[in-house]
Formats: C-alpha cells, sequence, structure tokens
C-alpha cells in the first residue's frame, strides 16, 4: 500500500510543491511540482492554500516540508525570506496529521542516499561511483549555500546531518580574493563564505574586479551577470564566474577535510545551471589545492547531482524514512 503525501521545498526565492507517492517497496513517485515565489506570498499558509487549489481544493493529510534555514525550536525563521513556521501548528493550520519538517540540505542528503547513479555526473576526482560506505559532503550554491553530510553503513541503512557550514568565515586564498573580501568587509562586520559562493554573490564579485581594474561599475543584477559570464559575452562577468567556480572549489575541499568525506557531492539550483561552466572551471585543482593533504584530496570522486528536484524528493524520502521505516 503506497502513502499519498505533499513535499515542500523553500528557499529564499521559491517554494517548491508536489504530490509524492512513496510505495510499500520505498520507491518514491513524484507528481509535476509547482513553483511560487515567496515574494508575492504574505506566509507559507497562503501559499499553501494556492497549492491545495492548484490539485482542486484537496490535499493529503502529510506533509514533509525542507526549509532553507535551521530547524529546531517552536518557531521557525528563514535565512533568506520572512516567513515564519511554527511546526507545532502544522496539524491544525495545513490539516496534515503527520508531517516532518527538515533543513532544506538534509534533504538533499536524502536525495543524495535514495537517488539512483543516473542522477549524478562527475566532476571532479576518479570517474567511479559514490562510495557505499562512509561521509559523503555535500554542499551546493543557490540563494544561499548549503551545507550537509550522510553516512552510509554500507549496508544500505544511512543517517543524514544538516550543518549550517555555508556560514564559516570565507577563506582567501590570493590577492584577488583578498580584494573581494576587502569590498565586502566595507558591508559586513563578518564575511562568511555564503557571501561569496552563492547566486547573488556574483554581483559583489564582479564589481570587486571592476574595482580593481578602475573600471566604472554597471548596476547589472545577478541574473544578467550569469548570463553575461556563462556565455562569454562579458570578459569582466566572465572573469567573476571563473573567480566563483575557484571558490567554491576550494570551499568544497575544505568542508570534505572537515567531514572526513569520502565522497563529495554538488547540489543545488545554480551547480545544476551552470555544470559545463564548472568543468571547465579551476573548481577541481582548487578542490585539490590542499598542501599536504593533495593526494588524498584527488582520490575522492566529486559529483554533480542531476535529479530536477531533490530538495522535494529528499523531503519525500526524509518522511519515508521518519514515519515508514
Amino acid at each position: 500500500m503506497s502513502t499519498a503525501l505533499v513535499t515542500v521545498d523553500i528557499g529564499g526565492t521559491h517554494a517548491r510543491f508536489a504530490l509524492a507517492e512513496v510505495a510499500a517497496d520505498g520507491a518514491i513517485t513524484l507528481g509535476e511540482p509547482a513553483t511560487l515565489h515567496t515574494k508575492d506570498h504574505a506566509s507559507f499558509q497562503t501559499a499553501w492554500e494556492d497549492f491545495a487549489q492548484m490539485q482542486g481544493g484537496s490535499l493529503p493529510a502529510a506533509v514533509s516540508i525542507a526549509i532553507a534555514g535551521p530547524v529546531g525550536g517552536e518557531v521557525i525563521r528563514f535565512t533568506n525570506n520572512p516567513w515564519v513556521i511554527r511546526p507545532l501548528l502544522i496539524p491544525e493550520k495545513l490539516g496534515a496529521a503527520r508531517y516532518t519538517v527538515i533543513n532544506d540540505f538534509g534533504a538533499v542528503g536524502h536525495a543524495v542516499a535514495c537517488a539512483g547513479a543516473e542522477h549524478f555526473v562527475h566532476l571532479a576526482g576518479p570517474e567511479v561511483a559514490l562510495p557505499a560506505a562512509g561521509t559523503l559532503s555535500i554542499l551546493g550554491p543557490g540563494t544561499g549555500l548549503g551545507v550537509a553530510h550522510i553516512w552510509r553503513s554500507g549496508g544500505g541503512d544511512y543517517r543524514v546531518q544538516a550543518t549550517e557550514g555555508g556560514h564559516i568565515d570565507f577563506a582567501p586564498i590570493d590577492s584577488i580574493e583578498d580584494a573581494i573580501l576587502a569590498r565586502l568587509r566595507q558591508r559586513h562586520r563578518r564575511v562568511s563564505a555564503e557571501r561569496v559562493i552563492c547566486g547573488p554573490a556574483i554581483v559583489d564579485i564582479y564589481e570587486a574586479l571592476a574595482n580593481m581594474e578602475g573600471r566604472a561599475i554597471q548596476p547589472l543584477d545577478d541574473r544578467t551577470l550569469w548570463a553575461l559570464g556563462t556565455s562569454g559575452e562579458d570578459s569582466l562577468a566572465a572573469a567573476a564566474v571563473d573567480r566563483f567556480c575557484l571558490s567554491l572549489g576550494s570551499f568544497a575541499g575544505d568542508i570534505a577535510l572537515a567531514q572526513g568525506a569520502s565522497g563529495v557531492v554538488i547540489a543545488g539550483g545554480l551547480g545544476l545551471r551552470i555544470k559545463d561552466t564548472l568543468l571547465q572551471s579551476g573548481f577541481a585543482h582548487r578542490f585539490t589545492a590542499k598542501g599536504r593533504f593533495a593526494e588524498l584530496m584527488a582520490a575522492l570522486p566529486v559529483k554533480l547531482i542531476t535529479h530536477p528536484q531533490p530538495g522535494l524528493f529528499g523531503a519525500a524520502a526524509a518522511f519515508a524514512k521518519e514515519h515508514l521505516s
């Protein structure tokens, strides 16, 4: 007998909803996702009600919600949007008797643990499958910078640990990154990795590079800069994108060292969109450039998860592990 639920992935910019079915054997089927803009809704409940209307007015009495931010406590506040969720009120407000609330990158961890090999492409290191046992580091840039890790027993069991690793201090490697850090310090008391390694950060990187060259700073938004940079249409934007990829490689290597990883997975919507750029960039070199540990780092497989909705899929998998296993 299968179990029906609503699966939700809420980030800083978008809230994605889908119906899901978990079969008796644990197989997960996702319905067509609906993407709503968080800025267009006063609260999560009004977005939920909009999704219910899209589905004919009624929804299953079970929900799994992946949230971009810490999920402990009676009140959940988002890192990058103004919504508030009170988990104890979910049964009353949403009519969901069973629910799971998980960090968004915790959900991605469940997706990594449960997705098939066809949902991963090779980025760096040896072209082998991700290890079936040990720790996998998972990180990815989007509106913010998510970090998690999973531990796999080798016998099919796994455990997920979400973290706020994206908020560790940014660590410059060269004089250009020193200049990026100096510019960001004019606005922020403390500069975390997320200030440099996330989608909107391309604006700060671009402006720092323009300032280094004495150029007039063009007021371009992040979407425009990503388009100009990945296409190569604008050389300074392309340099900013390459610098982003370098910083992501360094950060991914740091996280792998800190977590004792036997493999690494890059996730997040931005990672998928710039896959080809990452492959051609200095990402792989920066990942392994860890001095005495370069040989160890070169032995780690680094993959990109290509599942179209890892947050929704992973939230459903988290619900299944909590309520159905």
